[in-house]
This record gives structure tokens, C-alpha cells and sequence, in this order.
């Protein structure tokens, strides 16, 4: 099976201004995904789907491949469906696998527990995901729960969030629903693979950003729980 990982990052984000080049912990935050889509061993070719010539300096650098998108993808209002169906176009592979620089907390285990989900080839998606057990709301009606009653967290039914740090598609299923107009990012037979809390947080704010400063402090640190004597 060819899996190929594709790391899409652009220069000009807006939210976290310039977040691929920012320096999280001793390294900029796009290297976190190129060193460990590199070192994992999991992937026939490693490639960062950019508009930008520097950061595809960076993905040559640091011994992976730089994929330019076209110009008309280079806006912040490209979708993962626009740039990944431009790469599959491009590039032939059984699976590819999408590693967000975003998720700069995943740990060598879990993306090759992913990579092992995506061999087993019962799904055409996968999606990451992170599962929480809270009262949820939606459109101001309880989404897991009854009003009427309180639960225990732990016996309320999950609910399973899109975190997007890790996600696989079959290239085939993908292109097939692309060229017939449905969405293919949702597409085919759908899987889930459930993501540690630390793992999952997304850099989308200056809050997120310092939340994996904190966690990334904490992972260092690695101290012991203590307790205070009562």
C-alpha cells in the first residue's frame, strides 16, 4: 500500500500571524509535523503543499518534499478540498495522509497507530477525532442528555469532535466523489480514530498557542504527582 503524507501550510495565516515560521519550544512550528512525518517511516514520500517559496526552502531543507500550489490556492479561503484534490491530481498513492502542523503535540505512537488504522483498509476517511463525555448543546437543545435528569460524565454517551491533526483518504474514493461533485472529505466509508486531549489541541488563536506552550513546558517537566498532607 503507497501512503504518501502531505503537510499543507501557508505563510500568510491571519489569525496567528505567520504561525508555520513562529518558534514553539525550540523549532518553528511547521518542523514539528516534517520531523515527524520524516522520522515515523510510515510514508513512501513526505511532502509540504504550500504557496510559499520559503517554506518550501524549509520542507527541502529538512529532507522532505515541497508541493507549490497554484496561485488561486494560495488565499485563506482555500479549503482541504481545494488543495488536496489539486495534489491528488498531481501525485498517485493508495492512501494519502494529511498532517496538520497544527497538532504540534502528536506523539510517534499515535501517528503510527494511525498509519496502522489506514493499512487495515476498511475505510476510505478517517477522521481524528476527540471524544468527550459533557453535556452537549446544540442549537440551544441537549444533544446527549436529558434536561430532566443529571448523569455521571462518565455514563453520558460521547461526543466525538473533528480535531483534523491526522486525517487519511483513499485517493480513488476522494477523486471519484470530487469529479462527481459530492464533498469527499466526508466521503466513502468513514472511520474514527479517537486522539489523546494534550495531542488534539489545533493552533488557530494566540490562546491555542499558548495553551501548547504550556503543554509542551508540562511534557518536559514530567513531574510526579503530589499531594498535599491532610
Amino acid at each position: 500500500m503507497k501512503l504518501l503524507a502531505m503537510i499543507p501550510a501557508r505563510l500568510g495565516s491571519k489569525r496567528i500571524p505567520k504561525k508555520n515560521i513562529r518558534i514553539l519550544g525550540d523549532k518553528p512550528l511547521i518542523r514539528y509535523a516534517i520531523d515527524l512525518a520524516l522520522a515515523s517511516n510510515e510514508f513512501d514520500s513526505v511532502w509540504v503543499n504550500s504557496e510559499s517559496e520559503a517554506l518550501g526552502r524549509i520542507a527541502v531543507g529538512a529532507g522532505v518534499q515541497f508541493h507549490k500550489r497554484p496561485v488561486e490556492l494560495s488565499s485563506d479561503t482555500a479549503t482541504n478540498r481545494d488543495f488536496t484534490t489539486e495534489f491528488l491530481n498531481t501525485h498517485d498513492c493508495d492512501f494519502l495522509v494529511m498532517v496538520n502542523t497544527t497538532s504540534p503535540l502528536l506523539r510517534m505512537e499515535t501517528l503510527k497507530a494511525f498509519c496502522a488504522r489506514v493499512r487495515e483498509n476498511k475505510h476510505d476517511t478517517i477522521l481524528s477525532t476527540l471524544s468527550e463525555r459533557a453535556e452537549a448543546f446544540y442549537h440551544g437543545k441537549p444533544l446527549n442528555f436529558n434536561t430532566n435528569e443529571k448523569l455521571n460524565s462518565q455514563e453520558l454517551p460521547p461526543i466525538d469532535l473533528v480535531v483534523w491533526a491526522l486525517t487519511a483518504w483513499r485517493r480513488d474514493t476522494f477523486l471519484a466523489l470530487q469529479n462527481s461533485g459530492k464533498c469527499p472529505i466526508f466521503g466513502g466509508n468513514i472511520g474514527i480514530f479517537d486522539m489523546r486531549k494534550d495531542e488534539a489541541c489545533d493552533l488557530d488563536t494566540e490562546e491555542d498557542w499558548r495553551i501548547a506552550e504550556g503543554l509542551m513546558a508540562a511534557r518536559c517537566l514530567n513531574k510526579r504527582a503530589q499531594y498535599y498532607d491532610i
